[in-house]
Parts: structure tokens; sequence; C-alpha cells
């Protein structure tokens, strides 16, 4: 019943973000790829975030 009062990590935050990206980026690829190349570079350098969050935890 609380778990919606429950503030979300870094971690699950970047997650959304990064597969939110994903998403937009794969739309653009059909109309606009150099909006869709921005987008996975982008996705890409949060990507690289998690990874570093989740070595940090480990």
């Amino acid at each position: 019943m609380f778990s919606m009062f429950k503030k979300k990590s870094e971690l699950e935050k970047l997650q959304e973000k990064y597969k939110r990206l994903m998403e937009e980026a794969y739309k653009l690829s059909t109309s606009n790829r150099m909006a869709s190349d921005a987008k996975y570079a982008e996705a890409d350098e949060i990507s690289k975030r998690i990874e570093a969050i989740k070595n940090k935890q480990d």
C-alpha cells in the first residue's frame, strides 16, 4: 500500500530515462536519423552512469 509513496532511487530514475530515450530514438530512426543518433548517444551516457552506480554498489 505504501509503495506508491516510496521515492525512487537514482538508479531507478536513470533506468526509466534510459528506456524512454531508447524508445524515442527508435521512433525517430524512421524519420530523422540525426536526431535518432543524438538520442542513442544520450542513452549511451545514461547507460554508463547506470553501470557506474551498479559497480559502486557491489
